[in-house]
This record gives structure tokens, sequence and C-alpha cells, in this order.
């Protein structure tokens, strides 16, 4: 039963350690396990489209395969060892898996550029957290990209983890990220990738499908506790979750500007070409740099609620399941 305790655990080291730059991260690992078998996969089939859509299928199980069992037999082995050894593991790997302290940590980052650097300083410290190009961004630009990665990497970054770990434990949670890395690789719609990533981009989409919903719900309602626009936020919410390409990115970026009473999302760059995207929530008052501050109290909120509502759901997994 004390195994329950690894979530809670892990989500307050996350919350006090975050991702010191000196300790490697099984993130990395994963990535490079993606590159590693990108490379050899694509020397054997064919460059064609069927042959990249089945290069893509075999990168996708391997790497599914490897990101669940490895840990499950790391762990499973530990446990058998010495009882709190293995504790002590999963609780670690469940707080480096979660990016509460480090999302909050670079978004400050751009903030502070803004209230004391130049534009040019707070340009470059939003692209280290966005895809889009920064080079042209206002102010107001800047920090809405910012505001937006807070929002969107709330649910992929945090609650989605969380969940995997509750109902699945540490080798669901690695099976997550690994999808999750997939889809950031290769999930491009370019020459490249169009075929190869497809697969790794579905299956994001569907591993995100109830997490990303969860989160959005989770952001809505958390308005309560920063005292923010909840009656706005739920309606923004239901009203403009579906207004991206993605079926899922939209979901807590709609809570969020609806709790914030303001307009995210629209029109972007990306590699030097405008994409037209519609817009989230509706402009009742202007963008301000003040609003990376209250998307971090916001972040914080729903991340809490989450962490308690998993822990449940993880002891009922346990009473119910054993496991």
């Amino acid at each position: 039963m004390i195994r329950l305790f690894t979530l809670p655990a892990g989500f307050l080291l996350d919350l006090l350690m975050g991702d010191p730059r000196w300790l490697y991260h099984p993130v990395c690992l994963i990535g490079k396990l993606i590159s590693v078998l990108e490379k050899g996969i694509r020397k054997v089939f064919p460059k064609s489209e069927k042959g990249e859509l089945a290069g893509g299928v075999l990168e996708v199980i391997l790497v599914c395969l490897i990101t669940f069992l490895v840990p499950f037999g790391i762990i499973h082995l530990l446990y058998g060892w010495n009882f709190w050894a293995g504790f002590v593991l999963e609780t670690f790997w469940c707080g480096q898996l979660l990016a509460t302290r480090s999302l909050k940590d670079e978004s400050m980052k751009v903030y502070d550029r803004l209230k004391n650097g130049t534009i040019e300083e707070a340009r470059y410290a939003v692209s280290m957290i966005v895809g889009r190009d920064t080079q042209s961004l206002t102010e107001v630009g800047v920090t809405k990209a910012a505001v937006e990665t807070v929002a969107e990497n709330s649910s992929d970054g945090i609650i989605a983890p969380m969940l995997y770990m509750a109902i699945g434990g540490i080798p669901l949670m690695f099976l997550y990220k690994g999808i999750n890395t997939m889809d950031s690789m290769l999930g491009y719609k370019n020459d490249k990738y169009l075929y190869f990533g497809r697969c790794a981009a579905k299956l994001d989409d569907v591993a995100n499908y109830i997490p990303a919903r969860t989160s959005g719900w989770l952001m809505a309602l958390s308005t309560v506790f920063v005292g923010m626009d909840t009656k706005n936020a739920v309606k923004i919410y239901r009203r403009d979750r579906r207004n991206h390409a993605s079926p899922n990115s939209a979901q807590t970026e709609a809570a969020m500007a609806g709790a914030l009473d303001v307009q995210l999302a629209g029109n972007a760059y990306y590699f030097g070409k405008l994409y037209e995207k519609p817009t989230i929530g509706d402009p009742i008052r202007p963008v301000e740099i003040e609003d990376i501050l209250r998307s971090n109290r916001l972040l914080y909120a729903t991340c809490i609620a989450g962490a308690i509502l998993f822990w449940g759901v993880r002891m009922l997994v346990w009473l119910y399941a054993g496991i």
C-alpha cells in the first residue's frame, strides 16, 4: 500500500526540484532511442509512401515496447531486491517525468526578460519553449506565446503523465512519454515525416484524447481557487476547445483564455511560412505581461487538483485491480 504514495511524492519532488541541468533526463534517452531506430529503419524500408508508412509503424511498435518493458523490468527487479530502493526509484522517476516546476521556470524566464531585459532577449527566451518563429514577435506576441505554452503543456507535460501513472504505474507513464516524444520528433507534416511520422502523430492524438479534456475541465474549475473568471473559463472552453488543427491542443488553451479574459492563438509563422489559425477566447481585455504570472498560478492550481484526483484514481486501481 505504501507504493500508492509514489505519485504524490513524485509530484512534490517535481515542485521542489524541477529538472536540474546537471541531471540527465530519461526523455533524452527516449529521444536518442527514437533517432537511432529511425536511422536504422529508414535504411531498411523503401523510400516510398507505403515504405515510409510501414517504417513509421515499426518505429512506433519498437519505441512503445522498449519504453514500457525496460522500466517495468527495472522496477520489478528492484522491488524484488529491496522494497525501499524500488520506492525511491519509482518516486524519483515520477518526479522526473512531470514538468510542473520546469514549465513554470521556463515561462518565468520570458517574464523576466520582458520586465527587465530587451525584446530580443524575450524573443530568445520564448523561442526555447515554442515551435513558432519568434524573431518578429511583439511584446504581446511573446506574452501570448508563453501563456499558450503554459496552457498546452499543462496537459501533456503534467496531467497526462499523472493520469497514466495512476492507472498503470511508472511503466505506463514511461510509455506515454515515449508516445509524446515520438510525436514531438516525428509528427510533422513535411516532406520528411508526412508518412513516416503519421502513425506516431495519430497515436499521440489517441493517447492525449482523455487527458486533454480532463485537463481542460480541471483548469476551468481550478479558477475557483485562484480567483479567476470561472464562468468565462467554462464558456470559452466549451465554445473554443476545438479551435485547433489538433483535436487536443486547444482544450487547455481555451480554458486558460477564458480564465484570463483574453484572446489567444491566431495566425503564426513556422519556418518562415504563415499559418492561419483561429483565435481562442474573447478580447475582453488586452494581453499584458502579468498574464504569464497568472497563467502559472492557474497551472499550479490545476496540477495540484490533478494530483489529488489521480491519487484517488490510483487508490481505486490498487483496491480493485491490485496493481
